[in-house]
Order: C-alpha cells, then sequence, then structure tokens
C-alpha cells in the first residue's frame, strides 16, 4: 500500500475561494425551465408558477450564483419578447433548441426566482443576433433607478427597485460553429469590446466576462482566447470556459478527465498570461469556468425515455 502524507497549516493560505465557484446555470432548453422550475399547473407551485418543491431542494444546495437564460438559447434571444404582461408575450420559433419559446419567463420572474432560492443572478446578453445597443438596453432595464425609458418601464411592470445584477456574459460559446450568428474570433472580439463600452457606460460597477473556449478540441483552441483577450482586455474580468466530458459507462475516461481539465485551465491562464504581458498591463483577467460536467449518454438516454413515457401518460 502506498502511504499519502498531507500537512494542513491555517497560515499557508494561498488566496480566497470564490464562493461563486460553486454556482451552476438555468438554459431556456427542455425540462430546464418550462416543467423544470415554472409548472403553474403543478400541486407545488406557488402564485408566480414556480415550482416550491424545486425550491426548496435549491435552498438545501446553497448555490450562490445562476447563469441565465443560456446557454445556446441567449445566442437568438430578445430578451424584450420576455417582459411585461405574460398573456401578451409573443410565443418565438426557437433556433437553439428547436421549440416554440412561449416567454412565460423573462429575467423579471427570473430575478424574483432567484430571491426564492436565496441566490445571485449571472446574466447573459445576446451577442448572436443581439447588438451591443440591445445589452445596453437590458442593463439599463434591469440596473439603472429610474427616470430613463428602459428603467421606467421595469417600473411600470412592477418592479419599483433595480435588479442590481453584478455579473453577465458577453454572449455564449461564440467560438462554436452550432451557435446562433457564429462569429470569428476577431470579429467576436471587436463587438464583445464595444458591447462591454456601453454597458459599462450604463452602469460602471458590473463586471463581465468574454467568450473564450467551449471545447479545447476545437482547431480555434487557444488561438481563440488570445485574440479575445487582445480584443477585449481591459474591458473585461473574465474569461468563461466551457467543458463536458462523454463516457459510456468506462471508468477510466471519467477518472482521466480531471487531468485533462487541469490540462485545459493551465493553457487558459498561460494565454491569459501572455496576452498579460504583451498588454504591460498590471490587470490580471480571471476564469470564469461557467459551464462543465461529465456526461453518461447512456444515462441520459434513459432518463429521456423515461420522461417521454411519462409525458405521454400525462397526455392521455
Amino acid at each position: 500500500m502506498k502511504e499519502a502524507k498531507l500537512i494542513v497549516n491555517k497560515d499557508f493560505v494561498i488566496g480566497e475561494i470564490d464562493k461563486r465557484l460553486y454556482g451552476s446555470f438555468v438554459e431556456h432548453m427542455r425540462r430546464v425551465v418550462y416543467t423544470g422550475i415554472y409548472e403553474p399547473t403543478h400541486p407545488l407551485a406557488d402564485k408566480q408558477g414556480f415550482r416550491t418543491d424545486v425550491i426548496d431542494l435549491l435552498k438545501e444546495l446553497n448555490i450562490p450564483i445562476i447563469r441565465y437564460p443560456g446557454g445556446n438559447f441567449v445566442s437568438g434571444y430578445d430578451w424584450t419578447d420576455g417582459i411585461g404582461p405574460v398573456e401578451k408575450r409573443p410565443t418565438r420559433l426557437e433556433l437553439a433548441w428547436k421549440v416554440h419559446e412561449t416567454n412565460e419567463v423573462g429575467i423579471d420572474e427570473f430575478v424574483d426566482w432567484t430571491k426564492k432560492v436565496n441566490t445571485e443572478l449571472m446574466a447573459a446578453v445576446n451577442l448572436g443576433t443581439g447588438s451591443a445597443k440591445e445589452a445596453g438596453n437590458m442593463v439599463e432595464y434591469c440596473n439603472h433607478s429610474g427616470g430613463t425609458y428602459w428603467s421606467d418601464l421595469r417600473k411600470a411592470f412592477g418592479h419599483k427597485q433595480p435588479h442590481h445584477i453584478k455579473l453577465w456574459c458577453l454572449g455564449n460559446e461564440m467560438d462554436g460553429p452550432w451557435q446562433i450568428n457564429h462569429l470569428t474570433a476577431d470579429d467576436y472580439g471587436k463587438k464583445a469590446k464595444e458591447t462591454a463600452k456601453i454597458m459599462k457606460w450604463v452602469d460602471p460597477s458590473i463586471e463581465l466576462v468574454a467568450c473564450g473556449s467551449s471545447d479545447p478540441a476545437l482547431a480555434s483552441f487557444p488561438d481563440w482566447d488570445r485574440v479575445v483577450l487582445e480584443n477585449t482586455y481591459e474591458d473585461i474580468e473574465y474569461l468563461s470556459i466551457h467543458r463536458y466530458y462523454f463516457y459510456e459507462n468506462n471508468i477510466l475516461d471519467y477518472l482521466y478527465s480531471y487531468i485533462d481539465m487541469n490540462n485545459y485551465i493551465k493553457s487558459i491562464v498561460s494565454t491569459i498570461d501572455f496576452v498579460k504581458a504583451k498588454k504591460r498591463t498590471k490587470k490580471t483577467v480571471h476564469i470564469s469556468f461557467d459551464e462543465y460536467n461529465v456526461v453518461n449518454p447512456v444515462i441520459n438516454q434513459t432518463i429521456d425515455t423515461m420522461r417521454n413515457g411519462r409525458n405521454q401518460k400525462e397526455k392521455a
């Protein structure tokens, strides 16, 4: 038997662990929002239609921050579809997940929900089909106190106090060819920079996350991250990275995932350090690892089959 030795000393402190490391995200996809957290016809739904059983479970998890509304969904999403009287909101053909989006849940409802589960909101703006101006309008709607068109509209729709959303994502996975209105690194970097300028002019207190690589297997990695940082370094606080691991009951693949993730993080850190040195700046951009998971396709397929079967019974 090999022996391992662990020394714990409270004075050997490298740094504080950001509580947001234990965050999560909610996206308008499959059953995550509709019938997941929001289901007005459920016997345990509250007055707003949110499931109280889900709220209770999430409160137990004590999640510090949740990213919303996506995900791939956000790259084709018009946030103004999800504000105002619910009965007047449009139903859209949602292209990321190929469903009908009813917009029953929008930014105001989700802010209310985050308060129910005692968490903060990490908002994402659309940098696929969306514009820098639209992103700025969303910040104004959410964070400005009043006296302007968008902030007064929020008040008229029932939220007199600003939402005070601190952390904002400049799009989602824009390096991916699957993304709605996928951009090159340079095009995205320029768009993200101009968007960041407007958003921070509206609210200088916010923190911004630019899209880094969504998969190190892509041919664009890590040049994507370098080019994006060269465009946005002084305008952002974080660079996002994503990573999913797929295995079919192979324990060795599962155990190896942490090694691959560690190497992935090291490569991103090196890229950030390179751009920092190139720009001769004292500022350090940090990593926002805001999507990651280990996925077993066999288990997922079984769960989907069970859910589909249950849904069919409910319809019958």
